[in-house]
């Protein structure tokens, strides 16, 4: 029978805790670095914004969850803009206008506009960018420790 000796194993085992319990501050940067990319992208804009107000509401928004080292970021329109943004029909319905933009809406004649996608396609099409700036972000942090 042979015996193997695998020099650095306890020192690969320490490296393999630390990263089990990984600090929230690290996840927090990773994840916020990669929705700063989705953001911009966003921002750039695939539509005519012609007051500008689609733009500046872009804001992330950190979703609250009671798991450790998780960290997930929505992209919204801020609601300080709700005042521009929400409109009154005659018929007392509330139409909120970057829900329409993103997803579309029905015509008076019946028909449908479609939406922009914006947010969403700033996310999807940036996949590869953002996985790469978190990982990258969380392999700085994790040398850090």
């Amino acid at each position: 029978m042979s015996h193997i000796t695998i020099e650095g194993l306890d020192e690969a085992i320490e490296m393999i805790k630390k990263v089990g319990e990984l600090p929230q501050k690290c996840v927090n940067r990773a994840a916020k670095k990669g929705i700063q990319i989705a953001k911009q992208d966003a921002k750039n804009g695939r539509w005519v914004d012609q007051t500008g107000y689609l733009r500046k509401a872009i804001k992330e928004k950190a979703e609250k969850t009671k798991i450790k080292a998780k960290k997930v970021y929505d992209l919204w329109p801020d609601p300080n803009y709700n005042d521009v943004f929400v409109k009154i029909s005659k018929n007392g319905k509330r139409a909120y206008y970057p829900a329409s933009v993103e997803y579309g809406f029905k015509t008076k004649s019946g028909g449908y506009s479609p939406g922009f996608k914006t947010l969403y396609n700033s996310v999807t099409d940036n996949k590869n960018r953002i996985e790469k700036v978190i990982i990258n972000t969380l392999t700085d942090e994790i040398d850090k420790l």
